[in-house]
């Protein structure tokens, strides 16, 4: 009885979560579901289908690839709209820097349905902004965008991102609640409350614009001692004529001018005299303004709400190409998404263990290459000697 109550409820849960949008481009097709962008005045770069150089499996590890140098990267894909209102939203995807990426953007957009797929750019609306940027070794961090009233609010936090060549998988879960969870690799690396962790809404306390430091205030802990005084000896120059410095024997006094010694740091010179401290003994401690409510503050239980999510898109730019972006997810099952980041370390154990190999061969054909350039010297050196001995024959018996 109770295994058959267990079986319902674990039905009802897995029948109730719910897949949005998945992307893991199986084949060759899926440029036929993206919009590349058009927007004028932007160098807009392709995308290639591909695994990269280096892989776990050929066939399931592909992606879309950034394939040029220096360039603007806009496409996008369209789906059927949905609300995560009063359910959690959970957005995953991988990224690979495969060409060990020197400056340039490694995250998606969500967008509503009002997308202009073929204008998009970098200001064009979104809904979140999600993944890592990269640009020197100032700029590691993981971008969490939201829009909230027509305006991109950033998390006030510094998350780090990964910086390798490897496949990474990157995981946003917003709950309704209003809290959040950012996961690399399964990994929880940040998390924390939407009020508290962006500036969505004004400081829910202000300081009293009516209340004022009283003028009799002392919030020095320390003043000068009234006993103290100054010694009459103090006053030191702060340098003197050198005593050892002479006029030298050639000075002419109507050509050079009147003769006076270098100066040097006098051994005697004290600084500015200042009378020693003592305790305050009206000292109150520092002044805290007082804080009042903030008339303009008011509460907003739905800041995690998206009303219509119906698009993502890549919308980058690389200095350098070579990052393949995969295994896209948008659904409502943070445990769903958790089941499909599960590859993750079987990815990277096998472009790992790929790279070193393929590492290995390029120094092996360096190696050959600088022993056959060495070996192709010594030929030449050994040529020139044989050119340089004397010559020997009849000529040499005349003599």
């Amino acid at each position: 009885m109770w295994s058959a109550a267990f079986s319902c409820l674990l039905l009802v849960t897995l029948v109730s979560s719910e897949t949005y949008f998945e992307e893991k481009f199986p084949d060759s097709s899926w440029e036929q579901n993206w919009v590349y962008s058009e927007h004028s005045g932007k160098e807009f770069g392709k995308f290639t289908w591909t695994a990269g150089k280096f892989y776990n499996d050929l066939d399931k590890d592909k992606g879309i690839q950034t394939s040029q140098d220096a360039r603007f990267y806009a496409i996008s894909r369209k789906f059927p709209p949905f609300s995560n209102k009063d359910k959690p939203l959970v957005v995953q995807f991988s990224v690979k820097h495969e060409q060990n990426i020197d400056c340039g953007g490694g995250y998606i957009k969500l967008f509503d349905c009002s997308l202009d797929q073929k204008n998009l750019h970098g200001e064009s609306p979104y809904e979140i902004m999600f993944g890592p940027d990269i640009c020197g070794p100032g700029t590691k961090k993981v971008h969490v965008i939201f829009s909230y009233k027509g305006k991109n609010i950033l998390i006030n936090k510094d998350i780090r991102c990964k910086d390798d060549v490897y496949t990474h998988f990157y995981t946003l879960i917003v709950k309704p609640d209003n809290t959040y969870e950012v996961l690399i690799d399964n990994e929880k690396v940040e998390d924390g409350n939407l009020e508290a962790d962006f500036d969505f809404l004004p400081p829910k306390k202000i300081k009293d614009p009516a209340a004022k430091k009283p003028e009799d205030w002392e919030d020095n802990p320390t003043i000068d001692d009234p006993d103290d005084t100054k010694p009459e000896d103090w006053d030191k120059p702060a340098t003197i004529p050198d005593p050892e410095a002479s006029k030298p024997a050639d000075w002419d006094t109507e050509m050079d001018g009147e003769w006076e010694p270098p100066q040097i740091d006098n051994p005697e010179y004290k600084g500015e005299w200042k009378p020693k401290q003592i305790d305050n003994p009206k000292y109150k401690g520092p002044w805290i303004h007082p804080e009042i409510d903030n008339p303009e503050y008011t509460a907003d239980p739905d800041l995690y709400l998206r009303k219509e999510i119906c698009a993502i898109g890549l919308d980058l730019w690389q200095v350098k190409s070579g990052t393949i972006f995969g295994n896209m997810l948008i659904t409502d099952d943070a445990e769903t998404a958790k089941n499909s980041a599960e590859i993750v370390k079987e990815m990277q154990s096998g472009e790992k263990k790929m790279k070193e190999a393929l590492d290995a061969e390029e120094n092996k054909k360096v190696e050959e290459t600088l022993t056959a350039s060495k070996t192709d010297d010594e030929d030449e050196d050994e040529d020139e000697e044989d050119n340089n001995v004397p010559e020997t024959g009849e000529e040499h018996d005349e003599l």
